[in-house]
């Protein structure tokens, strides 16, 4: 009896773990769709690339003054800020690139959120600043932050979810495997095991 009710222990605690996983995906997929506030004023604004409407929330943020200065973290070798600007429908006016060139850095180093991170940190404290505003997509925003928050303990982040297509509509197999990828990578860096687990792919 008694070997017989370890694994039926086993078994239910594996049952009450993948439900918490199932409770928690769905918080996670539900707040991935969600549009934050408008951010207040800060010091400076990171967007991590990954899709043009990234990069294009980014630029019209720094428009509109809600910070002098914009990171632009993971851009490609040999991607130039012209090449950056006109991949984005932003209007002419906003692309005055002599304004751009002194306000905009493109970081090339991170090839990872956590390299992100590493990158926004070095770049923040370069700059003096305090408050940022941090734009990427909403289901990568939680990621991000955890990652950006433990290199920048002592400044405050201001979240910008950015809405991409594939989440714009009914959610398709290929979507829900992504989002459910995306959880499981927040559930290892905020539980420590990203370390563990990273292999410079993604984490």
């Amino acid at each position: 009896m008694r070997l017989r009710a370890v694994p039926e222990a086993v078994a239910g605690l594996l049952l009450a773990l993948a439900a918490l996983w199932g409770v928690g995906f769905g918080l996670f997929n539900h707040q991935a769709r969600q549009a934050g506030p408008v951010p207040p004023a800060a010091d400076g604004i990171v967007v991590l690339t990954g899709g043009a409407d990234r990069i294009e929330t980014a630029l019209r943020l720094l428009a509109e003054g809600r910070a002098p200065l914009l990171l632009v973290s993971g851009v490609a070798r040999g991607v130039d800020l012209a090449e950056v600007a006109h991949r984005v429908p932003l209007h002419p006016a906003q692309l005055d690139f002599a304004l751009l060139a002194g306000r905009v850095t493109l970081g090339r180093a991170a090839t990872s959120t956590a390299g992100n991170a590493a990158e926004a940190a070095s770049w923040a404290r370069a700059n003096g600043i305090r408050r940022l505003i941090v734009v990427t997509a909403g289901y990568h925003m939680p990621r991000a932050l955890v990652e950006i928050g433990r290199a920048l303990p002592d400044v405050a982040l201001y979240p910008v979810p950015v809405l991409p297509p594939a989440l714009r509509g009914a959610a398709d197999p290929a979507t829900v495997r992504m989002l459910a990828n995306e959880y499981d990578k927040l559930l290892a860096v905020r539980f420590g095991l990203a370390r563990l687990m990273r292999t410079g792919e993604g984490l």
